[in-house]
């Protein structure tokens, strides 16, 4: 049995912003440029209508539609999209009442070619320090999901999975930064990645150290021991970073 009802009913998109890490380990967004009005030859997050379908099972659901949009827009496959938030203030969109669900992930740049396709002209990963005019509400989507990652970077070792297997911590300090917009205090950095009062899985290689061009001693090479870092938190650990700025 089919049913109608007496209010209009709503159209439904996603949003997918994907934040990328270069191998200078700075900040970079994908983005497309639209192939249709509105907002033609703008640039915009990757994303699109829902499918639905008025029988069982009525379409597809909201995250496959992620995962879709995203590999059709910009030829990108990622492990895994969390969702942000749910924008629908109404005349966000003028082609009608439209909510959208945007969904956010951080990966690797160079591990994600960009290939515009479907109704997107271009794709491209930019630098968040140079983003251009973008269509719809996006940049308020964008602004949302930078502030969910810079607070989840806080209380998950998220940013080590997008690091060289072996790292300086340095190198982990600048990709911190990059995320969080600011430059950090390097001693209490790093006492808080290698404190002395719990187990760390953030571990020396003892048998090598990175070249440097600066005078004294090289600098000490680490590896993230993710298997001791799953196993102290089944046991309550709770990962914690207080980021201090430099003072100024």
């Amino acid at each position: 049995m089919s049913f109608t009802y007496e209010f209009p009913r709503p159209s439904v998109t996603i949003d997918a912003v994907v934040f990328g890490v270069n191998q200078e380990l700075e900040l970079e967004l994908l983005l497309i440029k639209r192939r249709d009005d509105p907002f033609k030859d703008c640039w915009a997050l990757p994303g699109g209508f829902v499918n639905v379908a008025d029988t069982v099972p009525q379409g597809e659901s909201l995250e496959a539609a992620a995962y879709r949009e995203l590999r059709e827009e910009t030829g990108i496959k990622v492990d895994y999209l969390e969702q942000l938030y749910t924008f629908g203030e109404p005349g966000r969109d003028p082609r009608g009442r439209i909510i959208s669900v945007a969904y956010f992930a951080l990966v690797r740049s160079k591990d994600h070619t960009a290939i515009g396709g479907d109704d997107a002209k271009e794709a491209a990963w930019m630098s968040f320090k140079a983003l251009p005019k973008l269509a719809f509400d996006h940049h308020k989507i964008i602004s949302m999901a930078l502030e969910r990652l810079r607070s989840k970077i806080r209380y998950q070792p998220i940013g080590l999975n997008l690091l060289p297997e072996k790292f300086t911590i340095s190198q982990l300090r600048k990709l911190y930064e990059a995320i969080l917009g600011y430059k950090i205090n390097h001693g209490n950095f790093r006492r808080q990645i290698l404190p002395k009062n719990r187990p760390n899985f953030i571990k020396p290689v003892r048998t090598l150290r990175e070249k440097s061009n600066r005078t004294g001693p090289p600098a000490q090479i680490y590896f993230f021991d993710k298997l001791l870092y799953e196993n102290a938190v089944a046991k309550g650990f709770d990962f914690k970073l207080n980021c201090r700025k430099i003072s100024q």
